[in-house]
């Protein structure tokens, strides 16, 4: 199997060069616009952190811009240009844009598959908007963003990565050169100075890329209905930790560190909750006792916001823990700087 995987990771890999040429070359067309666009993506597939990027941006930039983002919608069940609602389903606009419309319901937020159309969409109706923030997008070539935002996890560099299947790259290590900004994501809480430039090494960053280091700050769990559930979980309690996501080991030990987790639900990346699910997630619950509760993920909290599928005593007891991008050694305020000079000053190439 693994030789398979090798000959097929092979084939992809010349596949999607071969196409990053043509780009190059100027044989396949691309599109620049006049109102900056921020991509904040990645190289490889899973999770990296690219969601909570996109929120911080609109945390710290707001102030200065009217900012629009633009995002596939990634197993949405519709197609074509939606701008989301805060009532809107998952099914219908996709979670993480939901997750970021719940969360900045001021914000324009739009799905869209064609992402020069979108652009064109927004600025036609919402001429307020001078910066658009597109989560994921890297690889669609046919828009050049003014800034592209690259994410790298710290446990798997580029460089010791292979193409899909074999391994999780979905484009080129070579192709970070046309980042502007690099973010190593997920670093260890413990990291030491040799372990950042180990990684500063494996990188291997251009003279014009800033890189910064970063991990994932967890707050406090807070109820999805909050009308039902208490405000706070008490410190020690027990929980059943429940998620869908890419990796869900930084997850389980935030929830460790502070409670005595009885038991782990994990589903795969972007799952869809059906009812058995919900039975067995309540089933879960109710035999560890009626003090047992259930924390989720931001990313899964807004597909089980449904009173309609939700039982009223899994109401009372389901919670979601809220994450924020950290910057570490202090680099919070050096990032905003960075991107809104690449934002104001970087002509196109």
């Amino acid at each position: 199997m693994g030789f398979f995987k090798e000959i097929a990771a092979g084939l992809y890999h010349a596949g999607v060069a071969v196409r990053n040429w043509l780009f190059d070359a100027k044989i396949l067309r691309t599109t620049q616009f006049d109102i900056p666009i921020v991509c904040v993506g990645n190289v490889a597939v899973g999770g990296t952190g690219k969601t909570p990027t996109v929120e911080f941006i609109l945390k710290n930039l707001s102030d200065q811009y009217t900012i629009a983002v633009l995002s596939r919608g990634y197993r949405r069940r519709t197609k074509g240009y939606i701008e989301v609602q805060v009532s809107d389903s998952f099914l219908k606009v996709g979670d993480e844009p939901k997750q970021i419309k719940r969360k900045y319901p001021d914000t324009v937020v739009v799905v869209c598959e064609n992402r020069v159309n979108a652009v064109r969409r927004i600025m036609e109706e919402h001429p307020e908007v001078n910066l658009i923030v597109m989560d994921d997008g890297f690889q669609h070539r046919s828009l050049t963003p003014k800034v592209s935002i690259i994410l790298s996890d710290y446990n798997t560099p580029p460089y010791r990565n292979k193409m899909l299947p074999a391994g999780t790259l979905r484009d080129t290590p070579s192709q970070l050169r046309r980042a502007n900004i690099l973010l190593v994501t997920k670093t260890p809480k413990t990291m030491q100075p040799i372990e950042r430039n180990i990684a500063l090494k494996e990188l291997r960053p251009y003279p014009y890329q800033a890189v910064f280091f970063t991990d994932i700050k967890q707050g406090n769990p807070r109820p999805i209905f909050s009308d039902m559930a208490a405000d706070t979980v008490i410190r020690g309690s027990k929980v059943v930790a429940l998620s869908a996501i890419a990796t869900p080991e930084r997850f389980h030990e935030s929830l460790e560190s502070r409670f005595d987790v009885v038991e782990k639900i994990v589903f795969g990346d972007h799952h869809t909750y059906k009812v058995r699910d919900i039975k067995r997630i309540v089933e879960v619950m109710e035999s560890h006792g009626e003090n047992t509760i259930v924390i989720t993920t931001e990313k899964d909290g807004v597909k089980l916001t449904s009173r309609k599928y939700i039982p009223e005593e899994l109401q009372r007891r389901l919670f979601v823990l809220p994450i924020e991008i950290n910057f570490r050694d202090g680099d919070e305020a050096r990032f905003v700087k960075k991107l809104n000079h690449e934002i104001k000053v970087k002509n196109y190439d």
